[in-house]
């Protein structure tokens, strides 16, 4: 029986219980005594007042033919409800009077009186048992139900079965190790990872073997990554290669609002560890409940602090060898308290990052399966393409391609099924419904033919794998789409300087053909400040100011970042950083200008061409550099007439 069930049981009892004892307490008795004199009961019998007469030893109850008006007054016709009465009226049913007379023990002629009245004589014990069982019964029987009540509520309390009973107690999960299915030919793109957490497996299954060397069990591991590189699909590996039970939960399912019950949890957490050792405990975003004490906020008695003691304490309080290992995973490890890093809690730090191209291949192998590809369908092509995935991204994609594949009625995943994921994530779906004007098709057109005239032109960017004009979900009204054909690990300045020139190419296309700007450019503008400030403030790229880091914190924690109002700097150099971070952005606008002016005729190729097909894609729009004899050599006050036909100024 579920909570649900339980409690409407309990709901129905309380109701059963309500209307008994009002019945009981409450309704009035259908027979009321009242007691007289004997001489005003021989006036009644010998007037014939009487139809009945019960004679007991030492009492007479006699029922009278006429009951008195004032009875009659007490009865109450029945209203059904209506505007005025919506409930109607309880209907009050007439009571039976009958008089009670002592028998007296002078009067020898009472049972002859009674013989000759007209009244019907019963004679009856002075005292019925049955009748006094059944009212003691109809009287105890609130009190009884009302025992069983509480009786059945105990014993759910004393199960668990009471939320408010259950507040200390562990939500982790425990999976046995014949549950556990997943292993390490599940996970893929991270090799090196893997073989870490090997040596944590072998020390589960082999354990013997270190410990006659004097080596101990690591009792904690840490799994440090982005989001979606595959840090909970290892942990889970981990326990299915050692077949041991497996404790997995949040880092948030520690944390109430009532103090003491995160501590209270932690605490039942390990006791029910120790009791299935050896096991691995997983503590999926960590940063939930470990993150750094001291912040000022909440004072020493946090709820939050106290459960963090409470870890460090159960962590450092494992025996030697106990064979348990705390797993845990989050992207915010700048956050974490110290203790909690330090050897002998966590012992190792295992860094997931996103795969390589060989790396992303394996994953789309892993993913593939049970999903019928198409003959032009290429895996490897497609881990090129993809630079920067993360493993769920790479599953979202094929999963994203089937739903497309699904929707359509095909039986197979083509290429194309896949290209329109591709976009579909990286940029948003296309809304080819929307209605654009033509004057705004235009301007869209050519800030995205400039975009990707730079990243064609340029040697350290591109290629371009498809230019659009078709807005999208996140808001834009075209994109122009690189396709990066390899990994990089480093960011050289040149690099990053040409993708300043390659973010300006938009708003630059629009003020050489139209003679003005729109606010379209926003996001590259920003874009395009972010790249040059870290190049002078974190990576020393600047002359002026040398090789010193003048960054902030990538993000801000309350917890360490509380009070701090102040930068590290005096203004003088704030001063130079802000002129060093324009002159960086003035430099990339006259270079991405001349490019633009260089190749105008491709501008105004390509614009007309996605004036025509809203999408072009990399064949397509190299075509447009191929020379084919005919030289493009028209003024531009003369162009923008007559193709773009648009006045300066004119928005």
């Amino acid at each position: 029986m579920n909570k649900s069930q339980t409690t409407g049981m309990y709901i129905v009892l309380a109701i059963v219980i309500i209307l008994f004892a009002s019945s009981v307490f409450l309704s009035e008795p259908a027979v009321k005594i009242q007691e007289i004199s004997y001489s005003n009961f021989i006036e009644k019998l010998n007037n014939d007042e009487f139809q009945t007469v019960e004679k007991a030893d030492d009492f007479l109850i006699a029922t009278p033919k006429a009951q008195p008006k004032a009875q009659e007054e007490k009865t109450v016709k029945t209203l059904a409800p209506s505007t005025e009465n919506p409930f109607g009226t309880i209907e009050k049913k007439p009571q039976t009077i009958k008089y009670k007379v002592l028998t007296p023990a002078f009067d020898p002629d009472l049972m002859h009186r009674l013989s000759e009245s007209k009244a019907d004589v019963k004679v009856t014990r002075a005292t019925d048992s049955s009748k006094l069982l059944g009212n003691a019964l109809s009287y105890l029987l609130l009190p009884i139900l009302f025992i069983v009540f509480l009786a059945v509520m105990a014993k759910s309390i004393q199960a668990g079965g009471s939320q408010a009973m259950s507040f200390g107690k562990s939500k982790a999960k425990m999976l046995l190790d014949s549950k556990v299915k997943t292993t390490f030919k599940d996970v893929a793109g991270i090799d090196e990872e893997k073989k870490e957490l090997e040596e944590i497996v072998d020390f589960l299954k082999n354990g013997d073997k270190y410990i006659k060397l004097g080596a101990k069990i690591p009792k904690g591991v840490l799994l440090v990554g982005p989001p979606g590189t595959g840090k909970t699909l290892l942990a889970k590996a981990v326990a299915g290669e050692a077949g041991v039970p497996f404790f997995s939960l949040s880092g948030s399912d520690f944390v109430e609002m009532f103090v003491g019950v995160g501590a209270s949890r932690v605490r039942d957490m390990f006791a029910e560890a120790k009791k299935n050792a050896p096991c691995i405990v997983f503590i999926d975003e960590i940063d939930a409940v470990a993150r750094k004490r001291g912040s000022g906020l909440g004072g020493g008695h946090d709820e939050r602090e106290q459960t963090l003691n409470q870890m460090l304490v159960e962590m450092d309080g494992f025996g030697i060898n106990e064979g348990i290992i705390v797993m845990a995973a989050t992207n915010r490890v700048d956050i974490l308290d110290p203790a909690i890093l330090r050897p002998g809690r966590f012992d190792r730090k295992v860094n997931v990052g996103c795969p390589d191209v060989r790396g992303r291949e394996e994953i789309l192998e892993v993913h593939a399966k049970g999903k019928p590809l198409g003959d032009d369908v290429d895996l490897k092509k497609i881990a090129q393409t993809t630079v920067g995935f993360t493993g769920a991204d790479l599953e979202n994609l094929l999963n994203e391609s089937a739903i497309a594949c699904a929707k359509e009625g095909r039986k197979f995943i083509e290429q194309e099924d896949i290209s329109k994921s591709f976009i579909k994530i990286g940029i948003g779906k296309e809304k080819k419904s929307k209605i654009i004007s033509e004057k705004d098709k235009k301007i869209t057109a050519y800030h995205e033919a400039g975009h990707a005239i730079l990243f064609h032109v340029l040697p350290d960017v591109g290629p371009v794998h498809m230019v659009s004009i078709i807005p999208t979900g996140s808001g834009a009204a075209g994109y122009t789409m690189p396709l990066p054909d390899r990994d990089e690990t480093f960011m050289t300045k040149g690099k990053m300087k040409q993708d300043i020139i390659v973010s300006l190419g938009g708003r630059i296309a629009e003020s050489i053909i139209f003679d003005d700007i729109t606010t379209g450019a926003s996001q590259d503008i920003k874009q395009a400040t972010n790249t040059a400030k870290a190049m002078v403030t974190k990576y020393g790229f600047s002359e002026n100011l040398g090789m010193i880091n003048y960054a902030d914190e990538d993000e801000v924690f309350i917890g360490r970042d509380f009070g701090r109002t102040s930068r590290d700097y005096s203004e003088d150099v704030a001063k130079t950083i802000d002129n060093e971070v324009k002159a960086i952005i003035d430099d990339a606008y006259t270079q991405a200008k001349s490019i633009l002016e260089e190749h105008i005729d491709i501008l105004h190729k390509c614009a007309k061409l996605l004036m025509e097909k809203e999408r072009i894609d990399r064949a397509e729009f190299e075509a447009l550099f191929e020379k084919d004899g005919e030289e493009v050599s028209l003024d531009k006050q003369n162009v923008v007439s007559e193709e773009v036909d648009v006045e300066p100024g004119e928005f």
